[in-house]
C-alpha cells in the first residue's frame, strides 16, 4: 500500500499599476490602517485551557515549532491588535518532541515522512529529545493545554506531581510547568485572573476509547471517575458537573471567553485512511486461504443447524461469520467480541472463535498502514494478519464501539451548548466543522484545497489524530469569527497559507 506525499509551493504576486501615458510606473498605495478593537471583551490577559488541541500537539509529539503554531498563540496574536498582552507557552527543550524522565525515554519524538523505503511512510524523528520532565519551569504560562487530558483531569490535585508520572498517576507534560506537587490544571489557570479564555476539553473522554478500538470500556453510569482506566468513556454527567466547574471557576472574576464542542472522532484520518478491504489476494492465493477457514465455515453451518429455531443464533449472523476470499480486494478478518457467544449456548461449539470479515462500516484504526499483511509468527509464511491472523480488538472499531462514542459525543455536546449559553460565552461548533472538513475540505485563497486526506490533505498532522499547522490556523479563524460575532471585536484572523500542511526534512 502505498502514499503520495506532495508539496504545494507558494508564490508571492507583486500588482504594479502603470499611469495613463505609460511612462511612470507606481505601486498601489497601502490601504489605511485598520484600528482593531476588542470589542466589549478584555483581551488583556488571555489564558487557554485545555488538552492537546490547546497546546498544539502535533505528529504524535510536543514541539516547539508544534506549540508556537497552536491555535491559541495565533489567537493571542490577534488579541495583541487590540489590547492582549504577552502569551507565555511552557516550550518543550527542542523540536524533536520526546522527553525523558530521569534519563530515561518516556516520551517519543515526533513523527516525519521517512523514504528510506522507497515509499514515503511515517516514522520518528532520529535523536533523543533534550526535554527532561523533572526540570521543572516557573510560570505561570497563558497556555495551559495539557497533552493527555480528559476532563475530569484538570479539576485533579497531584496530576501534575513529577513523582506520579512513572506511576501512571500524573502527567508528564503538566508535570514540567505546574506551580506545584498538588496544584490543579484548572487552579494554575484561575489564579492569573484571565480577563479572557479558551476552554476546549473533552475530546480524550471518548477518544482514547476510540483510537484503542474500543479496548477501554464505556463507564456510562459510574460517577466514580479515580476507577476508570485510560482507554474508558467518561459518564456524561460527570462531564457535566467536571464542565459546569471549570466555567464557574474561570469566570468567577466576570472573564469572557469562548468554548467549543466535541468534533466526531470517528471522521478523523485515523479511522478514515485505511480500507477494510485491504487485502489484495490472487485466485491461487484466494483459494488456499478459503482451504484454511473451511473448518470454521463448517463449524458456523454445524451450529446453525443445533440452533435454528431457538432464536438465539439467526442465519443472518451465520451469513455475517462465514469467511470468503476470492481475486482482488478483500475485507479483512476481525474478532468482533459482539457476536454470539456459540460455546456459552452449547458447549459444543465452545471452539468456535468470534471471526468475521469486516465491512464498511468497521473503522480500521491509521495503525493498519504498517500492520495489516505481516506475519504473526515470522517463521510461518502463511500466517498474515488480517488473513489467517484475525484482527484482535485494538486494531477495528465496529459499529457497536463506535455507538458508544457518539452516544457520548452527543451528550457532551448538548451540555457544552447548555454551559456555554448558561455563562454567555461564544462558541464554536468543531463537530460540524469537522464534518466539513472531512467531506468537501476548506478552499485556500491561491486556490488550493486543505482537506482531511491523511498526508496529502494538509489538514492533519501524520499521526492522524491533531491537525496540522494549517489545520489550526483553520480553527483559530473559526473561533475569531465566533469572538467577533459575540462580543463586538473585528480581529482580521490568520493566513492558513503562512502555516505549513506538513512538516519536511
Amino acid at each position: 500500500m502505498k502514499k503520495f506525499f506532495a508539496l504545494l509551493a507558494f508564490t508571492g504576486v507583486l500588482l504594479i499599476s502603470c499611469s495613463d501615458d505609460d511612462t511612470t510606473m507606481t505601486t498601489t498605495p497601502p490601504p489605511d490602517p485598520v484600528n482593531y478593537t476588542s470589542g466589549s471583551a478584555d483581551f488583556s490577559n488571555y489564558v487557554a485551557v485545555g488538552n492537546s488541541l490547546t497546546a498544539g500537539y502535533s505528529d504524535a509529539a510536543l514541539f516547539i515549532d508544534g506549540q508556537t503554531a497552536s491555535f491559541p498563540n495565533m489567537l493571542a496574536e490577534n488579541f495583541a491588535l487590540a489590547g492582549g498582552g504577552a502569551f507565555t507557552i511552557p516550550f518543550m527543550a527542542d523540536n524533536l518532541g520526546g522527553a525523558t524522565l530521569g534519563g530515561q525515554t518516556i516520551l517519543g519524538n515526533r513523527l516525519i515522512l521517512s523514504f528510506a523505503s522507497g515509499s514515503p511512510a511515517p516514522v520518528p524523528v532520529s535523536g533523543q529529545g533534550a526535554t527532561e520532565i523533572s526540570n521543572t519551569l516557573t510560570g505561570p504560562f497563558n497556555n495551559m493545554g495539557v497533552p493527555g487530558a480528559k476532563s475530569f483531569h484538570l479539576a485533579a490535585a497531584g496530576y501534575g506531581n513529577v513523582a506520579g508520572v512513572p506511576l501512571g498517576a500524573a502527567n508528564p507534560y503538566y508535570a514540567r510547568f505546574a506551580t506545584s506537587a498538588s496544584a490543579t490544571v484548572i487552579g494554575d489557570a484561575a489564579v492569573q485572573n484571565p480577563t479572557f479564555f479558551s476552554l476546549w476539553i473533552g475530546n480524550n473522554d471518548i477518544l482514547s476509547f476510540a483510537t484503542s478500538g474500543g479496548l477501554g470500556v464505556d463507564q456510562t453510569g459510574n460517577l466514580d471517575p479515580t476507577t476508570y482506566g485510560s482507554n474508558d468513556i467518561t459518564d456524561p454527567n460527570v462531564f457535566a458537573g467536571v464542565l459546569d466547574g471549570l466555567l464557574q471557576t474561570l469566570t468567577a472574576n466576570g472573564a469572557d471567553g469562548i468554548m467549543m464542542n466535541i468534533p466526531d472522532v470517528t471522521s478523523i484520518p485515523y479511522f478514515t485512511t485505511v480500507p477494510y478491504n485491504a487485502i489484495p489476494l490472487d485466485e491461487a492465493t484466494a483459494g488456499v486461504v478459503n482451504q484454511a477457514y473451511l473448518p470454521y465455515n463448517g463449524g458456523i453451518q454445524q451450529a446453525l443447524a443445533a440452533l435454528d429455531g431457538t432464536g438465539l443464533f439467526t442465519a443472518e449472523e451465520a451469513a455475517r461469520r462465514t469467511i470468503n476470499f476470492s481475486a482482488g480486494p478483500n475485507a479483512v478478518v476481525i474478532i468482533d467480541e459482539d457476536l454470539t457467544d456459540l460455546g456459552a449456548i452449547n458447549p459444543a461449539f465452545a471452539g468456535l472463535p468470534k471471526y468475521r470479515q469486516a465491512t464498511p462500516e468497521d473503522l480500521l484504526v491509521l495503525g493498519n498502514l504498517s500492520f495489516l499483511g505481516t506475519l504473526a509468527n515470522p517463521n510461518d509464511p502463511t500466517s498474515i494478519n488480517g488473513v489467517a491472523v484475525p484482527l484482535t480488538d485494538q486494531w477495528v472499531l465496529t459499529p457497536e464501539e463506535q455507538a458508544s462514542v457518539i452516544a457520548a459525543q452527543t451528550s457532551y455536546n448538548q451540555t457544552i451548548s447548555a454551559l456555554a449559553q448558561a455563562y454567555d460565552v461564544a462558541l464554536v461548533d468543531a463537530n460540524a466543522f469537522l464534518t466539513t472538513f472531512a467531506e468537501t475540505g476548506f478552499p485556500l485563497s491561491d486556490g488550493s484545497t486543505v482537506s482531511a486526506t491523511y498526508g496529502t490533505g494538509g489538514g492533519f498532522s501524520l499521526d492522524g489524530v491533531h491537525p496540522s499547522p494549517r489545520g489550526y490556523a483553520l480553527l483559530a479563524n473559526l473561533m475569531v469569527e465566533a469572538i467577533n460575532t459575540k462580543y463586538g471585536s473585528n480581529l482580521p484572523g490568520v493566513d492558513p497559507l503562512n502555516f505549513t500542511g506538513l512538516y519536511l526534512q
